[in-house]
């Protein structure tokens, strides 16, 4: 369906367009295309500023109709303190990969928190143990929200840790979610012992410094490492990375930024280390987990094709709803 001009697309156009589960399912199918070689690999360029930075991701994406997407994201840490404003803003542009003509032009920020979520709750979905009861959540902002909401869909958890430096946010992620989500959120500061009780782990933070360390990991855990978009940030310790195995959402991009990227550089681990990319896993290429004691990380440093599968489903729920505005470059 072809639409007249480009179709813009608020922030509250996409909460009411994409759910969770819709974005589950979807990056699961393009995990397991990509596994099965029918995407091509996305790319990835950052520029660095004072206190943040740019990144831009742009993924082909195969279907009836075929897209190209590109994602540019603004990342400031410091942007909520300073200037009340969300760590991450960016835009998302959707084109038609026959002529390239601009379809969509769409807020990211719900997009990328939801594939995001969606991501880890895949992998947790092929790594974690099918039992897994009780989760800690590192992080208690929006990604810390989403990250909660999917893995629910995916797993029987019945007991969450929940751990914030920003005492206030923890709590009222507790009241808010406690209740809508009918499960037990338990506030803790003391992260290690929390760790240690726990089957999974997401970890969702800006830190630039380790925080989950070998010892506080109890055998079979399943870790969902989100955080590490950038070189400079680091959420799990670098022996508990190389002790691991290992699965990234892209080899390259976690080599280069993630938390494997300081496993690589302290010298405790090689590339050839990482056991898989989750596309391998979701394909059934290589066999997610093996053993009810195995430790896994899924190193997720966030790749296009997540962007762009969201933001296609996206873009034609709006077409279908007559959802959005139109406008045209040309006039």
């Amino acid at each position: 369906m072809q639409t007249e001009g480009t179709r813009l697309l608020r922030r509250s156009d996409i909460e009411s367009l994409l759910s969770l589960r819709d974005c589950i399912d979807a990056v699961d199918e393009i995990f397991r295309l990509q596994g099965e070689g029918k995407v091509p690999a996305p790319g990835i360029l950052g520029v660095r500023a004072t206190g943040g930075g740019l990144h831009v991701k742009a993924g082909l994406l195969p279907g009836n109709r075929n897209y190209l997407v590109a994602k540019l994201n603004a990342n400031f840490p410091a942007n909520n303190a300073r200037f009340g404003l969300p760590t991450i803003q960016g835009v998302i542009v959707v084109f038609d990969a026959e002529n390239g003509a601009p379809l969509a032009i769409l807020d990211s920020i719900d997009i990328t928190i939801k594939r995001t979520a969606a991501a880890s709750a895949v992998a947790a979905k092929y790594l974690a143990r099918k039992d897994s009861s009780v989760a800690t959540i590192c992080g208690c902002g929006q990604q810390g929200r989403a990250q909660l909401r999917a893995v629910l869909l995916i797993l029987p958890l019945t007991k969450i840790y929940a751990f914030d430096l920003d005492e206030p946010a923890a709590i009222n992620y507790r009241n808010e979610l406690s209740p809508e989500l009918k499960i037990d959120i338990e506030l803790v500061r003391d992260l290690p012992s929390a760790i240690q009780k726990s089957d999974v782990c997401i970890t969702c933070t800006t830190a630039n410094k380790s925080f989950v360390c070998k010892e506080d990991v109890s055998p079979g855990t399943f870790i969902a490492a989100v955080g590490a978009d950038n070189e400079d940030k680091q959420e799990i310790d670098s022996a508990l990375i190389a002790s691991a195995k290992v699965v990234a959402d892209s080899l390259e991009q976690s080599c280069a930024i993630g938390d494997v990227h300081h496993a690589i550089a302290h010298g405790l681990m090689r590339k050839e280390d990482v056991y898989a990319e989750l596309c391998e896993i979701v394909a059934g290429q290589k066999i997610g987990r093996v053993a009810d004691d195995e430790i896994i990380v899924f190193d997720s440093t966030g790749i296009a094709i997540e962007d762009a599968v969201a933001a296609a489903a996206v873009y034609e729920r709006a077409l279908a709803d007559g959802i959005g505005t139109d406008f045209d470059f040309a006039a």
